[in-house]
């Protein structure tokens, strides 16, 4: 079976930051992108200033100056370890190496190779991932909540197959745990998050990104195995991957295709039973026009409940075409009756989709500035704030690293008077990252969840690796987050030395 867990051809630095350009002076603050598909935008920065309260803060303000209050529930132990971890993460010359060790032939060895792994699994693993299977990764979730309040997202760390085997297994993986969500009391677990990529061979996935885009391109041409579903292209969408007329789906992809929709179909009816929200993640835009029309059918066969929506997809706001696309789909599914939920991120493929563009002749896809992916982000927020505000059944998961954001939407929840307990709005960052903003957001009221995938330790190391990079000195929200931790433990020395 040819599955790939967590990408392991992403063993190498994982992002390009050099095609994302600030506008004007470069400023430090407690923003940065993220999550799963989550953006690191590579500008070197010092460690940011600390934002202390205002005089004019208001009630609906989050608060990140008060480490004390952020960190209350963290013991001690596990203080030290988020911040060795998180401080080893931002030396780059040390993550260099830790990558090249872990894909070098040292790991060919069976006695090096156990010493790395069980260094590997004591630190970082400890500190990203939740557990090697989906019972380990449930009990995680409810120790993390009781201890807390943050909820969990169950993430199988699995991201491509190339395979109808592989396919097939990933599915029960999947099923497996949505179990393990249903297990748990509601109040400790948000979603569970499900590839495309892993339940349909990257092979026909790009075969049908092509048709959808030509079908685009040219109102005359049909695709008689569509289903029905939302647009996935607006007039400012990228089609430079598909030059010329692609040849119809053979027989055997057209029975591929069925049996990747009879999986996902599978997938959401156990969601629909268990009542457990399924979020679809993103991937890049040679891939993702296919990923988005199984996400939009899926939707409008199971969201049938018409104040909580059980199939989420994903907005990546770093793409130009973001916010047309968005929009099209809302009205489309308000037209339809079909209430729609969406997870709201910045993106993560940045440095491939320039590469492919400029292979092309094509201007990237990606927003040309930092403030300019920033304020699609905030845009899109806001649009979707104020429709889940207005009792359609939207549901809303704003993932994000970024500080100004969470504030900005803070501020918004409170002028829609959103009720923040309910579920239609939610906030979610990865498990071992921007701890801050999170207990931040929780402590003003919101539903909190943090990205845990989980996965055996050695197919797990291309997403440690890739978390390192997001942490090093480069990321402004990391900074914040060790010198913030590094505040804490001086405090509680100083209270055991006094």
């Amino acid at each position: 079976m040819a599955t790939r867990l967590l990408r392991t051809n992403f063993i190498r630095r994982p992002h390009c930051f050099s095609s994302l350009r600030p506008v004007g002076s470069p400023t430090v603050t407690a923003s940065t992108a993220a999550v799963p598909e989550i953006l690191s935008f590579g500008q070197q920065a010092p460690e940011p200033p600390l934002h202390h309260p205002k005089h004019n803060q208001t009630h609906h303000d989050i608060d990140l100056s008060d480490q004390a209050r952020l960190f209350a529930s963290v013991p001690t132990p596990d203080l030290l370890r988020s911040t060795a971890v998180l401080h080893a993460a931002a030396i780059g010359p040390m993550v260099d190496v830790g990558s090249w060790v872990m894909s070098s032939k040292l790991m060919d060895n069976a006695l090096t190779r156990g010493m790395v792994l069980g260094v590997v699994k004591g630190t970082f693993y400890d500190h990203f991932c939740a557990g090697e299977d989906a019972s380990a990764a449930a009990e995680r979730v409810r120790s993390v909540y009781e201890a807390t309040g943050l909820k969990g997202m169950l993430v199988y760390g699995v991201e491509h197959a190339d395979d109808a085997a592989s396919c097939d297994d990933n599915m029960q993986h999947f099923l497996r745990t949505i179990e393990a969500a249903k297990s748990l009391p509601t109040s400790h677990f948000s979603s569970v998050v499900v590839k495309i990529t892993a339940i349909c061979p990257i092979s026909l996935l790009k075969r049908v990104s092509d048709l959808l885009r030509w079908e685009h391109k040219s109102k005359s041409f049909k695709l008689s195995w569509k289903l029905k579903s939302f647009t996935v292209f607006s007039d400012s969408s990228p089609l430079y991957h598909t030059n010329s007329e692609p040849e119809p789906l053979t027989a055997e992809e057209e029975r591929e295709l069925e049996a990747a929709h009879v999986r996902i179909q599978d997938i959401c009816r156990k969601c629909q039973e268990s009542n457990v929200p399924l979020l679809i993640d993103a991937e890049d835009t040679i891939l993702q026009p296919a990923i988005d029309y199984m996400a939009y059918s899926s939707a409008i066969m199971f969201n049938g409940d018409k104040d909580r929506p059980i199939v989420y997809n994903t907005i990546q706001a770093y793409l130009r075409d973001a916010g047309e696309r968005l929009h099209l789909v809302v009205q489309e599914a308000e037209k339809e009756g079909v209430p729609m939920g969406f997870k709201l991120v910045r993106g993560a493929y940045m440095c491939s989709e320039g590469k492919l563009a400029d292979s092309l002749g094509h201007k990237s896809p990606v927003h040309d500035t930092l403030q300019n992916t920033h304020a699609c982000y905030n845009d899109c927020m806001t649009f979707l704030m104020e429709k889940a505000s207005n009792g359609s059944g939207f549901g809303v998961v704003l993932a994000t690293h970024n500080a100004d954001s969470g504030r900005l939407a803070s501020r918004k929840a409170s002028e829609l008077n959103i009720n923040k307990k309910n579920g239609t709005i939610e906030f979610a960052q990865l498990y071992g990252m921007s701890d801050a903003l999170s207990f931040g957001l929780k402590r003003a009221g919101f539903n909190v969840s943090k990205y845990m995938p989980f996965g055996p330790v050695e197919t797990a190391i291309p997403y440690l690796v890739r978390r390192a990079y997001e942490n090093r000195g480069m990321m402004a929200s990391g900074a914040l987050d060790r010198q913030l931790l590094r505040m804490e433990l001086k405090r509680r020395l100083m209270a055991v030395i006094a």
